[in-house]
């Protein structure tokens, strides 16, 4: 008999015979079974896992920019000496000529946007209740640029009447019991001066739109006021806190940050998205990858079976290798034939852990909403996680490097068991039989 070609149709043939074992040899069968559901549920739970992961990203990237600038640039406080009482008065740092600023910022290659803004927090207070406000001083114009905030699906009433109001969020409108029409009060700490001090700013404001910008934080203390009403209401006649920037590519906004020194000139400082949340972002991206080594584990052990059941599987067809010695069959024949009966377990098990992976994470948002009807809500926790959803990201490389993980596992654990079925002696195999 001539040896077959190597991964002929011939070792796929007994390959597949092997596998398909006989009631007397249903120990085999078992352990087929379980590295085969292992498998299957370990690239299942690897996939689902890691775009749960990126999607949290994603939203929670999405809701940051969606409701606040890519890059703020402002001016550091400056302290001034007064000889005569010996003191140094820090002098908070304010944007005199912001219009010219954002003139020379938006010059910038790449930028979008450049806002001006004023920003001061406040006490708003309805009835019995109050709660801090963050408050934003823009235009009109410039709220409508935020995808977050100017959503009319989400958000209640109407964004042209901001000129006569406030726009506060939906999680602040709850706390305080507001709704369209109603008027909240703020109090400002730095109000009139008087020869006695400066006195608190009490003022009351009609909320004209109630937005969601999906991040708890944002809905609960965000508020927005027209810009020259900021500037009146917090002493800022002339003047901006900050110039708010928008540019092509937010991901790399590092690569604005020169520039915008450059065109902001002295004592100017830039905070970006990335600052703010960037330890947050380089967390999530470690537990990623901990994540990854993690499931790799479990995927491991469930391939070790495998070799298990391909070990008992050697030790019952001892007789059959010895025939196919004799009859011609090589050494690597022989190798081939019991790599491909591991091999068909593991690639079978990926196939279908792909596929329930995919499928579990297509629909990760309706087994979250199940979860929380079960639990009463406590399965996802927004004012914990700061997005109000979970949502799943699949990304076709984290489904390659599973698929391609559990596959190379699969074919590693598989080449001693077939090494030792390929050494056997045909004549020790057949001197019993």
């Amino acid at each position: 008999m001539a040896s077959p070609a190597p991964f002929s149709r011939y070792e796929f043939m007994i390959a597949w015979r092997y596998l398909r074992a006989r009631r007397a040899e249903g120990g085999v069968s078992v352990m087929t079974w379980i590295s085969l559901i292992g498998i299957t549920l370990g690239v299942m739970a690897l996939i689902a896992t890691l775009a749960v992961r990126a999607g949290f990203r994603a939203e929670f990237v999405d809701t940051i920019l969606g409701a606040n600038a890519h890059s703020t640039v402002y001016y550091a406080p400056t302290q001034i000496y007064n000889e005569l009482t010996e003191e140094t008065y820090v002098t908070p740092g304010r944007v005199e000529d912001y219009d010219a600023l954002a003139a020379r910022i938006m010059q910038i290659p790449g930028v979008t946007r450049a806002v001006p803004a004023v920003r001061a927090q406040v006490m708003a207070r309805q009835g019995d209740a109050a709660s801090l406000g963050d408050v934003y001083g823009i235009t009109l114009d410039a709220l409508r640029g935020m995808s977050g905030i100017a959503d009319p699906q989400s958000a209640l009433g109407n964004l042209d009447d901001f000129d006569r109001g406030i726009a506060i969020g939906i999680g602040m409108a709850r706390d305080l019991g507001l709704g369209v029409g109603d008027r909240l009060q703020l109090v400002a700490p730095e109000g009139a001066k008087t020869p006695f001090g400066t006195t608190p700013r009490v003022e009351s404001f009609e909320v004209v739109y109630i937005f969601s910008a999906g991040r708890y934080d944002v809905d609960k203390a965000r508020i927005y006021m027209p810009m020259a009403e900021a500037q009146a209401f917090f002493n800022r006649e002339g003047q901006a806190d900050e110039i708010g920037v928008y540019v092509a590519d937010a991901e790399r906004i590092d690569d604005w940050t020169m520039p915008l020194l450059q065109a902001a000139g002295e004592r100017a400082q830039v905070w970006t998205w990335r600052d703010a949340s960037g330890s947050f972002l380089a967390a999530l991206d470690m537990e990623d990858d901990v994540m990854f080594i993690i499931l790799s584990i479990l995927v491991l052990i469930a391939s070790m079976n495998i070799t298990s059941g391909l070990i008992m599987l050697v030790k019952n067809k001892g007789r059959d290798i010895g025939i196919l010695r004799t009859m011609g069959l090589t050494e690597g024949s022989v190798l081939r034939v019991f790599f491909l009966c591991g091999a068909f377990t593991g690639v079978i098990g990926t196939i279908a852990g792909v596929a329930l992976g995919v499928a579990l994470s297509l629909n990760v948002d309706h087994i979250m909403a199940a979860l929380n009807a079960l639990t009463g809500g406590n399965a996802w926790q927004p004012e914990v996680r700061g997005i109000y959803h979970l949502t799943a990201d699949l990304r076709a490389w984290d489904i390659f490097r599973a698929a391609a993980l559990s596959l190379a596992l699969s074919f590693v654990v598989t080449i001693f068991p077939a090494r030792r079925a390929a050494r056997m002696n045909p004549v020790e195999a057949l001197r019993y039989e």
